[in-house]
């Protein structure tokens, strides 16, 4: 099981976001937006922060990938 924030990284552009400006939004640490920034996990209280500040849902911020399974 993977995730993608490419939903996240699009909606900052869109409403004019920057990374930084984000991370002071919400409070998060640089190396959270670094785990991101590699599509790895993050704690679902920090995806909780980011929506509340940016008015959306989980789906609008981040992606399940499945991965391919060898049978």
């Amino acid at each position: 099981m993977a995730v993608s924030y490419d939903k996240l990284w699009k909606l900052l552009i869109d409403r004019k976001i920057s990374k930084a400006g984000l991370r002071k939004l919400t409070s998060i640490s640089p190396n959270t937006i670094t785990k991101m920034n590699k599509n790895e996990y993050v704690a679902l209280a920090i995806l909780d922060k980011i929506c509340n500040e940016l008015d959306c849902g989980f789906g609008d911020i981040v992606e399940h990938i499945k991965e391919n399974q060898n049978i």
